[in-house]
């Protein structure tokens, strides 16, 4: 067994002990076989806990075939899945062009359903033509449920559940998990302290306000940036200060986005920002700072670590950027990605809401939906009994 294997192995061991929701989905799929006879086409952050998501659906008897998201792949997790039998393709350090090649190598096995991150397997479906042979998926993020409703509204003819739509995601998961997990990300990664430091959060939805929330209880100060008026007085009545990015950018010292929209940031904030001031993206895509302009109007780039580089721009002033723009929690070293037990509750959702998928496809509507609330309220119930017994 190579040291990558076992370490993988071991990896995945850990994480799957303390996954007690997933464990009664896998033993009950385990009997039921759900998913018997079916190819699971996945593109997904494959690390310890995806990992074991896909060996609870594998136990329900699916065929799974898979790739990881661009930037996020471990490759001893990968190693462990294909010890197991499982057809997946990727490795951390790959390009863009490379992910998507790989992505299309998933789409040509002709899965009858997709676990889907960001809608690219999707995407590739309706392109190839091959949409109208799958039975349904599911679809993690916000930014995949964006794509989904921007770019192919009409033209998906198979239930999508968006498992970011459903409420336990967007409290456990996102605003704490995501929250408090891309905070630990870069006390980690830039081995700075918090306190007193002046954070410009760009996007106030559920990742943002985590964000915000961890941030202050580490000391921090915070200013948000959001064009909704509704979360801009949602962050006014949590007592943050909320102005333009424009008016803030002099003002921050750490940018951090959490939005799903592409070149949120761009040459007219790092114009004003203050020499020393650091980016980090919390976002599913590598393009809500827009690093081709900041690359451009730099005079020069260098490395200060595998994950920090520093751009010196024309008047001198030093703006630094982590993981190349790229989601700081999971492109980072040493990446450890959301809490194990806000996964075990993502990975239920995504469980159960694939079981209904297989199941009970013609229940659901055609497109991108919510999560069936009958399985949001199952899983609140295992959760609460889990945290709170006495509840």
């Amino acid at each position: 067994m190579s040291a990558l294997l076992e370490q993988g192995l071991n990896r995945v061991d850990w994480i799957r002990s303390r996954m007690a929701l997933l464990a009664r989905v896998r033993k009950d799929f385990a009997t039921s076989q759900p998913f018997k006879g079916k190819t699971i086409g996945v593109s997904l952050h494959l690390e310890p806990k995806t990992a074991v998501l896909i060996e609870t659906l594998a136990a329900g008897g699916a065929r799974i075939v898979g790739t990881g998201n661009y930037g996020s792949t471990q490759d001893d997790v990968v190693a462990a899945l294909r010890h197991w039998g499982m057809t997946m393709y990727g490795q951390r350090e790959i390009g863009w062009d490379e992910h998507l090649g790989n992505v299309r190598k998933v789409v040509e096995h002709q899965p009858d359903i997709l676990l889907d991150n960001g809608a690219d397997l999707v995407a590739l479906a309706v392109e190839m033509g091959v949409a109208d042979k799958i039975i349904g998926g599911t679809e993690e993020t916000t930014s995949g449920d964006d794509r989904l409703r921007a770019d192919f509204a009409g033209k998906v003819p198979f239930p999508v559940i968006v498992i970011n739509d459903s409420p336990l995601k967007q409290i456990v998961e996102n605003k704490h998990a995501v929250g408090q997990g891309n905070v630990e990300s870069i006390m980690r990664m830039t081995n700075l302290m918090i306190n007193g430091r002046r954070f410009v959060m760009v996007g106030y939805g559920w990742c943002g306000r985590g964000m915000a929330q961890y941030i202050r209880s580490f000391g921090g100060q915070v200013a948000v940036v959001e064009k909704d008026p509704i979360k801009q007085l949602e962050a006014v009545m949590d007592g943050f200060r909320v102005g333009t990015l424009d008016a803030l950018a002099p003002w921050g010292q750490f940018f951090c986005t959490a939005t799903a929209r592409e070149r949120v940031v761009g040459s007219a904030a790092f114009a004003k920002m203050p020499d020393g001031a650091i980016l980090a993206n919390s976002g599913h895509f590598p393009t809500e700072i827009d690093t081709d302009a900041l690359r451009s109007d730099a005079k020069s780039v260098r490395k200060l670590g595998s994950m920090i580089e520093e751009f010196t721009m024309q008047d001198g002033r030093k703006l630094i950027l982590l993981t190349e723009g790229r989601m700081i929690e999971l492109a980072g070293v040493e990446a450890k990605g959301n809490s194990i037990e806000a996964m075990d509750l993502g990975f239920m959702l995504q469980s159960l809401s694939l079981e209904r998928v297989a199941t009970r496809p013609k229940s659901l509507a055609l497109g991108p939906q919510a999560v069936p609330v009958d399985i949001n309220r199952t899983i609140a119930a295992a959760m609460v009994a889990d945290f709170a017994p006495d509840a």
